[in-house]
């Protein structure tokens, strides 16, 4: 990274501190002072109306960038589940009101009695630095959907999914272990190929 500031435009405070961590690790213990957590500084929302990822991680880092006047970081990102058509997907975040254990409920009773539990991590990436460029990059972590929920780490749908190669979920998983693999890691480092 070339600039001292940058906005992560995301509301959800796990995410946030998930890409403090995936930020420590490229770019050194000295940036973490740069990260910007968007409602820190405006409750500003930004729908999301794009019809993929990419396109709404364009929307919101384009709206955080012109807002600030700084670099920023966006992404939208969403579990992908073979035996349900690629959903919740997109719809991820909003596929149900409720918290995120009230969405985990809602996915593991659409897969009651389904022996299918393939699914992916799917994250597109998002840096806009106002006047200069914006760079798009897109990262998936594939695997298996859990049985009942495990782990008390992490967010969303971690507590049911079991990256590949691993037999716990996400959110039993140590933090820095999931940043090793997950799909915002591996959009992240083909971001970082793309500045250098």
């Amino acid at each position: 990274m070339t600039f001292t500031k940058l906005i992560i435009a995301t509301g959800n405070e796990g995410k946030y501190r998930e890409f403090c961590d995936i930020i420590r690790d490229a770019a050194g213990e000295g940036f973490a002072d740069g990260i910007i957590f968007a409602p820190d500084i405006s409750r500003m929302i930004v729908d999301e109306t794009g019809k993929t990822y990419a396109e709404n991680a364009m929307l919101k880092a384009r709206a955080w960038a012109e807002y600030s006047g700084l670099p920023c970081l966006a992404d939208d990102s969403g579990l992908e589940v073979d035996a349900l058509d690629g959903a919740p997907g997109l719809y991820s975040a909003r596929v149900i009101h409720g918290k995120d254990s009230d969405k985990v409920s809602w996915l593991l009773g659409r897969l009651e009695g389904v022996s299918n539990r393939r699914a992916r991590f799917a994250a597109a990436l998002c840096l806009c630095v106002p006047g200069e460029y914006t760079l798009i990059t897109e990262g998936y972590c594939p695997g298996n959907i859990a049985e009942s929920p495990r782990g008390s780490d992490g967010f969303g749908y971690d507590p049911v999914f079991v990256p590949d190669g691993y037999s716990h979920t996400f959110a039993e998983l140590p933090g820095r272990v999931k940043n090793q693999i997950s799909h915002r890691t591996n959009a992240f480092r083909k971001l970082s190929l793309a500045l250098h």
